[in-house]
């Protein structure tokens, strides 16, 4: 049994979801070659074969759209390591198709991974990270989260809910020690559009120019975008480990280039239509 006093000069235990490929998949190389304890978790734990073996890695079958899973996994991790430092919210898919096009199937299934299942895993670790009073909860978003996309627009509304719930959530955690981040990338490597992202079996003739053009884009983008994930998942440890972790973490210069341009946008729009926000109060007495 672990003492009190070794077990905080030990590196942090780190959970992450969604292992299989992409951020996910990296982050945990990373942590494990630096000698973090780390939760690596996926769906089909065959995925996970070359971390097999390695003493500080406790691999998991964990699909988070499934309460029992996501609670076993949590008890598992608590009963091997003692702790949970840092959960990483990665497990997540995507879905190409115009709002008119979408179907809602898909588009429940895409909620249930990206909004419900990262809801799951915080509920799941909270006990165990208020009780030490201390943790971290990291919640993969994308620039999508600030920035729309034609052709996205379900996708971006499950980021968009990810980005709310992170932010009454540090409100509500950060005054019991718990530090929150959303991360939030524009394209990376990591086979995203080629992999976990089904798109609407209609395709209307009239949102070719927009939802059609995107889709079109990201997927011919695919495996050829700027993003590194391995100076990703480095730039996600180096925030945390910094002593003061931003709220927001934006990762590359495209998510860079249009958080600042949507900040622009919102500043310039709200202040052309001040006059009217302001009207909409009872007249002062």
């Amino acid at each position: 049994m672990t003492n009190n006093n070794s077990r905080r000069s030990e590196k942090p235990v780190w959970f992450i979801t969604g292992c299989s490929t992409g951020f996910g998949r990296e982050l945990a190389r990373h942590l494990l070659a630096q000698g973090y304890r780390t939760v690596v978790t996926a769906r089909k734990p065959a995925d996970l074969s070359d971390f097999e073996g390695l003493a500080d890695a406790l691999i998991l079958k964990l699909d988070v759209t499934v309460q029992d899973q996501v609670d076993a996994a949590v008890k598992a991790a608590l009963e091997r390591f003692g702790r949970i430092d840092v959960l990483v919210n990665n497990a997540g898919l995507g879905y190409f198709g115009a709002v008119e096009e979408s179907e809602e199937d898909e588009v429940r299934w895409m909620f249930e991974v990206n909004v419900f299942g990262l809801g799951r895993m915080i509920r799941a670790a909270l006990p165990a990270m208020r009780k030490q009073r201390s943790g971290f909860i990291v919640n993969l978003s994308s620039i999508a989260g600030i920035h729309s996309f034609p052709g996205l627009g379900y996708y971006n509304a499950t980021k968009f809910a990810v980005e709310g719930l992170s932010a009454a959530l540090w409100q509500e955690v950060e005054p019991l020690g718990i530090k929150v981040m959303v991360v939030e990338p524009s394209g990376f490597r990591t086979d995203w559009a080629g992999r976990s992202a089904n798109e609407s079996r209609e395709q209307i003739a009239d949102y070719l120019p927009t939802a059609g053009l995107k889709r079109s884009q990201v997927r011919a983008d695919s495996g050829k975008q700027p993003g590194d994930p391995v100076r990703a998942v480095q730039a996600i440890v180096k925030a945390i480990e910094s002593g003061n972790p931003p709220h927001h973490l934006l990762l590359g210069n495209g998510a860079f280039k249009l958080a600042m341009a949507k900040v622009e946008e919102l500043r310039t729009e709200f202040a052309a239509w001040e006059a009217v926000a302001r009207g909409a109060d009872f007249p002062k007495a």
